[in-house]
């Protein structure tokens, strides 16, 4: 079993609602670690590139990100050695932060339903994200009050944009108890350092001590998908990384990739992206020069 903690505790600062932290450059200790925790987070990735693993879901982000995670919303971290960040400021906190029925306030009802939307894991797009992340980073110079006032505001801006994505859309809320949360930093661990290779069903269900049948029920349920889907998205998401970074053939990218047949990683590649890799890559480009 994976030794890394899966419950993360966290304490906010003397005197304040909020935990408000700064990472700069790639000094994110969750990073690698499948982990949850009671509190809320808010993450602000300033430039970059990397993956987003909340929930069910999996993706890559380019050029910076932010995201909203509801409570008990087991995740990655964002930020590594690879992903060349500038800094990630991350905000913490109690859903009841400021009492069980200040968010039931008539004021407070859009603020209420983008925690409500938070549970399915929410990221931003970059017009929001100009906006707000720098917002995010001012909070570090704040006093407790004046930060939490500002806080305020970000959520309320938050809550009035329409220009986001809920990634878990299939509204597959994970709220994990432990041992669960445990067991899947075990499977995601092991998928996330030998995804480039076969691994069956049996190896897995082995890692956790379980049958194949067994593993199979579980994770579906917990997931929300099959495991070889899982794997195959992980796949995927890594394919759109090396596309968008490497000077690598195509047929390179799907073998770095962990898929041994072309034709079938071209068309899993544009069933799960809607573009042929060869695609993708001169969209990207585009982005690019433009």
């Amino acid at each position: 079993m994976s030794k890394n903690p899966v419950l993360e505790s966290i304490s906010p600062k003397f005197g304040s609602s909020l935990k408000v932290l700064n990472f700069l450059g790639a000094t994110n200790e969750h990073a690698p670690t499948w982990h949850f925790h009671p509190e809320m987070e808010i993450a602000y990735i300033n430039g970059g590139s990397g993956k987003r693993h909340i929930g069910n879901h999996i993706s890559y982000y380019n050029d910076g990100d932010l995201i909203f995670i509801g409570a008990n919303l087991p995740h990655f971290g964002f930020t590594d050695s690879l992903t060349g960040n500038k800094s990630e400021v991350v905000i913490q906190v109690k859903e009841d932060f400021l009492g069980p029925d200040f968010f039931s306030a008539p004021e407070m009802h859009k603020i209420k339903q983008l925690l409500k939307r938070s549970k399915q894991g929410i990221v931003f797009h970059e017009s929001v994200r100009e906006v707000v992340g720098p917002q995010i980073e001012a909070l570090l110079e704040l006093s407790n009050f004046e930060q939490l006032l500002a806080f305020l505001k970000i959520l309320q801006q938050l809550s009035e944009t329409e220009d986001y994505t809920l990634l878990n859309v299939e509204k597959v809320v994970l709220e994990s108890k432990p041992q669960d949360a445990q067991r899947m930093d075990t499977v995601f661990s092991f998928v996330s350092k030998e995804f480039t290779r076969p691994i069956s069903l049996a190896e897995i269900a082995d890692k956790v001590s379980m049958t194949e049948q067994a593993f199979s029920r579980y994770f579906r349920k917990k997931n929300g998908k099959t495991f070889t889907q899982f794997v195959n998205e992980y796949r995927l998401v890594h394919a759109s990384k090396l596309l968008s970074e490497q000077h690598l053939s195509i047929t390179d990218v799907c073998y770095a990739s962990g898929f041994n047949n072309f034709s079938h990683f071209n068309k899993s590649f544009k069933a799960f992206t809607g573009k042929s890799p060869s695609k993708y890559r001169d969209a990207f480009k585009n982005v690019l020069e433009s």
